[in-house]
């Protein structure tokens, strides 16, 4: 029951960051909503997420488990009552906002609360396998159930859908789930939170700007060199602070250290592939979004089927082989998504690279997350999930936002088919790049299985 109610939280938490997507011309119209203020319906909630997760994963070890995780979930819910009713464009952003927050909280818990009911070894890592493949299903499912909720009902079903799920699991975990707390007495280090959070919520922002202004403009690069100086101001305080918000001992595991970067670099590539497949199918196949969502169903299966049957691969190649290996399949999905034509036939274009891209995702998810969340000492077990949040997230919306200029350097504001699909395709071919030195970084840095033995009582594992 722990593992089901941390499933179904980081499945509302990851479905959120793209389910309005599909709504976005809805919303528009009915609440008069500018162009530049849509964005910010997504722009919200990806900020606020991503910049208040690693004080989130740390309130989960200070204040207990349990407790965060109701708490995340209780103010997703609200911020999801409040959007849904929204008169005005303020309103909902304000409610996004509030949604992000309580996500950033709600996350890091929901691996916590994984790891903390199932003992180190093969069933955890089944158990991190289903909330793995939970997670990338809801991610996947986003444009499915967006189209689906819009075109039968309103887009205010979107955000309304959360309530009764939300209320139904923090009923369930008010039950069944049991208060952990493993700070050990530690106080929250709040000028390490302050600087964590401004740091990432600024370069998160400066990230999304590029959407609007490119690379070059100051509105681009004052925030993200500003979120990159309190992110370094940052670690030098965390160096000198007698109880750190984020101990930087827990980098001294090698494969916290490795599997962070790589889920990183994996997400920079992988989150954009939901974004143009569905840009694809629509903007030049001419699919509604609704057709759009259905035909990236066979992906979202394949996510879920490779997060299954990578626990089961694991005691056969290992954590590190695994990985490399769902890298180089994912590779493969993306060349062959890269060779994508006008007049592209559904199996060619979208079925068969899709499911080879998310067939491999899958496999890479669980023996990082496993490798991540093993390397570190139980009063950090909060902190490093939500550090391995982190690393998914900022990955994903860096790499969409440098994938989105790639394309819009090819399309040069031409908006034909075959202008856009050459754009695309030079995403695709950019993003087989990025994977491929994923794997390449995985294989040389990941710790093979001889490296990997219990913590330590400092929290770090020792290299051999």
């Amino acid at each position: 029951m722990v593992v089901l109610a941390a499933c179904a939280g980081t499945f509302l938490v990851v479905l959120d960051v793209s389910v309005v997507n599909v709504a976005l011309p809805s919303m528009r119209a009915d609440l008069g909503m500018s162009a530049a203020a849509l964005q910010w319906v997504v722009n919200a909630y990806s900020i606020a997420f991503s910049g208040f997760m690693l004080l989130g994963g740390r309130a989960a070890d200070l204040y207990g488990r349990k407790r965060m995780f109701l708490l995340g979930l209780g103010l997703f819910t609200a911020a999801s009552v409040a959007g849904g009713l929204a008169q005005e464009g303020w309103q909902l952003l304000a409610a996004r906002a509030v949604q992000g927050l309580g996500a950033a909280v709600l996350s890091p818990a929901t691996l916590t609360l994984v790891t903390g009911a199932v003992p180190e070894g093969p069933a955890r890592t089944r158990a991190i396998g289903t909330w793995a493949a939970v997670g990338a299903g809801g991610g996947a499912a986003g444009g499915l159930v967006g189209g689906l909720l819009t075109e039968l009902l309103n887009w205010r079903w979107v955000l309304l859908i959360n309530v009764p799920v939300g209320v139904l699991v923090m009923a369930g975990a008010a039950v069944w789930v049991r208060e952990a707390r493993t700070g050990g007495g530690r106080r929250l280090d709040l000028p390490g939170a302050v600087l964590v959070t401004g740091g990432l919520a600024a370069f998160a922002y400066g990230i999304v700007q590029t959407e609007q202004t490119g690379w070059t403009d100051p509105r681009t690069l004052l925030p993200l060199i500003g979120g990159l100086a309190l992110l370094a101001v940052f670690v030098a305080v965390e160096a000198r602070t007698r109880e750190p918000l984020m101990p930087l001992k827990v980098f001294r595991a090698r494969a916290v250290a490795a599997a962070n970067v790589a889920l990183f670099v994996m997400g920079s590539a992988t989150f954009a592939m939901w974004f143009f497949m569905t840009m694809y199918a629509q903007n030049v196949l001419g699919y509604t979004p609704l057709q759009a969502g259905l035909a990236l169903v066979p992906s979202s299966v394949s996510v879920i089927v490779g997060s299954k049957v990578s626990p089961r691969l694991m005691p056969l190649l290992g954590a590190r082989r695994l990985a490399v290996t769902g890298a180089l399949i994912t590779a493969a999905g993306f060349a062959w998504q890269s060779l994508m034509r006008v007049d592209g036939a559904y199996v060619t274009e979208i079925l068969v690279p899709g499911v080879l891209m998310m067939t491999g995702v899958g496999l890479v998810i669980t023996p990082l997350a496993t490798m991540a969340t093993s390397g570190a000492a139980p009063g950090d077990a909060g902190l490093v999930s939500g550090l391995v949040n982190t690393s998914r997230t900022m990955g994903g919306a860096v790499g969409l936002a440098f994938l989105a200029t790639v394309a819009a350097s090819r399309t040069a504001g031409a908006t034909t088919p075959e202008a856009l699909t050459a754009g695309y395709a030079l995403a695709f071919r950019t993003g087989t790049g990025v994977v491929l030195a994923a794997a390449a970084l995985m294989l040389l840095w990941l710790p093979r299985p001889a490296a990997v033995t219990p913590p330590t009582a400092e929290g770090a594992r020792p290299r051999r």
